[in-house]
């Protein structure tokens, strides 16, 4: 199959690729349930040293960064209490953590999750996390321009390996909160 951004040399159906992904991006793709297919999901094999957005641009395409996405997962804190959330940007901005975030976690102090925090609550791997599979009861926070994009490079919950996601289907994950402005030049 031709991946429908990029040019990768192994490109399949994410449901024909189970055993590529972790345990809770499986189930994700597994028991998918948005209006987008979930043989539109495509699995694309990467090297894993090259997982990093700088790094993956240099070896697959510098126009991938305007069609690729990062998936961060933030921790927000008030009165003791700790709430996860993931943040879904354009990977040519950056996550308005003390704005955006903060105000609509209803927060006093909003930060990046320790990277033991955001391994361990996810299950994925660092530098692959993804907003699919994510737990159920966390906020999904999704910049309105990655739901724009006809198709959205982003991690497969590895390092090795990437999901292409109809931008659209963003805006139906579990959780899925579209906001602007949460991405920032």
């Amino acid at each position: 199959m031709r991946a429908p951004i990029g040019h990768f040399g192994d490109a399949r159906p994410a449901p024909d690729c189970l055993g590529e992904l972790t345990g809770p991006v499986a189930d994700a793709v597994r028991h998918w349930a948005g209006s987008v297919p979930a043989d539109q999901i495509v699995y694309v094999d990467t090297e894993p040293e090259w997982a990093d957005t700088a790094t993956f641009l240099e070896h697959y395409g510098p126009e991938l960064l305007e069609q690729s996405a990062n998936c961060v997962v933030v921790a927000g804190k008030r009165a003791g209490e700790t709430t996860l959330a993931a943040c879904v940007v354009l990977s040519a901005t950056r996550v308005d953590v003390n704005g955006v975030v903060r105000r609509h976690l209803g927060v006093r102090k909003a930060s990046f999750a320790s990277m033991d925090t955001a391994t361990g609550e996810t299950g994925m791997e660092y530098g692959g996390i993804t907003p699919l599979g994510l737990p159920g009861d966390w906020p999904v926070l999704v910049d309105a321009a990655v739901t724009d994009l006809p198709y959205v490079l982003v991690g497969s919950g590895r390092r090795r390996g990437k999901l292409l996601v109809p931008g659209k289907a963003f805006a139906e994950l579990p959780g899925a909160v579209v906001l602007e402005g949460l991405g920032v030049a």
